[in-house]
C-alpha cells in the first residue's frame, strides 16, 4: 500500500492527459488552492454522484477559490464520454499507470463487499497555493463526500 499525506507535506507534482485531450498538471495550478480527487471508476454509480456533486458545487468552491482535478485509473476516451454525459466542467485526469494515485497513497488494498481487493481508495488532497497538503482525506464515502468537504474548508452551501 503506498503511503498517505499528511497536512504540510509537500504534495507530489504531477502531469497527466485530461478528458478534453489537454493536460493538467499541479505545478500549473502552482498559486491556486487545489481539490485533486481520486475515484475508481467513471460511470459507476458512486463515482457519478461524487462527481455530479462537485460539478454542482463548482461555482461556491471557485468562488472560495479552489480548483477541482479529479483523478482515476480510466483511459482517456472513458473519461471523455463520462465528462460529456455528465456535463463535467472540471479536468478529469486519466493515471492509467497509477504512479499518481499511489504517490497520493490513492492506491492499495481496501475492503470492498467484506473482500481484500487492491484498487482506488476514494480519497481527497486539498493542496494549498505553496504547493503543500492542507487537507488529505481517505476512504471518504461518495454520497455527501463533497458536502463534508466543504463544511471543512468553510465554504458556504450556497
Amino acid at each position: 500500500m503506498s503511503a498517505r499525506l499528511a497536512v504540510g507535506d509537500v504534495a507530489p507534482d504531477f502531469t497527466l492527459p485530461t478528458a478534453d485531450g489537454g493536460t493538467v498538471s499541479l505545478s500549473a495550478l502552482r498559486g491556486r488552492s487545489v481539490v485533486v480527487y481520486f475515484y475508481p471508476a467513471a460511470a459507476t454509480p458512486g463515482c457519478t454522484t461524487q462527481a455530479c456533486d462537485f460539478r454542482d458545487s463548482l461555482a461556491s468552491l471557485a468562488g472560495a477559490g479552489y480548483e477541482v482535478v479529479g483523478v482515476s485509473p480510466d483511459p482517456v476516451a472513458k473519461l471523455a464520454t463520462f465528462a460529456a454525459d455528465e456535463s463535467l466542467t472540471f479536468p478529469l485526469a486519466s493515471d492509467v499507470e497509477r504512479t499518481t494515485l499511489e504517490a497520493y497513497g490513492a492506491w492499495g488494498e481496501k475492503k470492498l463487499y467484506g473482500k481484500v481487493v487492491t484498487g482506488v481508495i476514494r480519497s481527497t488532497v486539498v493542496v494549498d497555493p505553496e504547493g503543500k497538503v492542507a487537507l488529505a482525506q481517505y476512504n471518504v464515502k461518495a454520497t455527501g463526500h463533497v458536502a463534508k468537504l466543504r463544511r471543512d474548508l468553510g465554504i458556504d452551501a450556497r
